[in-house]
This record gives C-alpha cells, structure tokens and sequence, in this order.
C-alpha cells in the first residue's frame, strides 16, 4: 500500500522559512515524480511544485518561483520543498502528489502538512 507521511509545516512570520518532507513508501519511488499541491479554502487544489524522477526537472507555479526549490532523495523516498522568503499568501494545507510525470501527479498524500505565515 502507498503510504506518505508529510511534515515541515508550522507557523512562521512572513520572510521565513520551512522545509516540508514528503516521506513514501509502497511503490518504487525513483520512478515517480514527486510534487506539492495546496489546498485553497473555497477553491480548487493547484499544484505548487513537481521535481521529476530523475531531480532533474523541476517546475513551480509563478507566485512561488525564485522562493522555492524542489528536491528529493532517492535512499530516502522522501521529497522536498524548500520554502523561503514565504508570504502570507503561501499559507495552507500543503498535499503530497505523486506520478509518472510532472503532468500526472495524483494525491497521495492524506493528511497534509499545514503551512500558515502571519504578516
């Protein structure tokens, strides 16, 4: 079974910084892209960021460009989203997704790893 368990989130002042994890097992991970999506309240999930299987692609949406770096760790399973200079409006439930592709993730994630940034 797929399993993830996502952690880094907490509550920062705007202009600080916070790395989330994304720890997997239950399928081999150098084979998958692995990536982030927040939860918007009232709105859509949107994708956030995705680094590829081989670390060597990474695509972020243009609020987060420059401020955040995607990474992984094959010996760990585990992805990351290094998150720097955040904003107030970075704040929300932050998911891990996962997929053949940066253009196919899907939700792995369960329970999410919330971000809030106070102002």
């Amino acid at each position: 079974d797929v399993q993830v368990v996502e952690s880094g989130g907490g509550s920062v002042q705007a202009g600080q910084s916070l790395r989330l994890s994304c720890e997997t097992s239950g399928f081999y991970f150098p084979d998958y892209a692995i990536g982030w999506v927040r939860q918007v309240p009232g709105r859509e999930r949107e994708a956030v960021s995705c680094i590829d299987e081989a670390g060597e692609y990474t695509w972020y949406r243009e609020s987060v460009k420059g401020r955040f770096t995607a990474s992984r760790d094959s010996a760990k399973k585990t992805g990351y989203l290094q998150m720097d200079r955040l904003k107030s409006e970075d704040t929300d439930l932050y998911i891990c997704a996962a997929g053949r592709t940066c253009r196919r993730l899907t939700i792995v994630g369960q329970q999410g790893t919330q971000v809030t940034v106070s102002s």
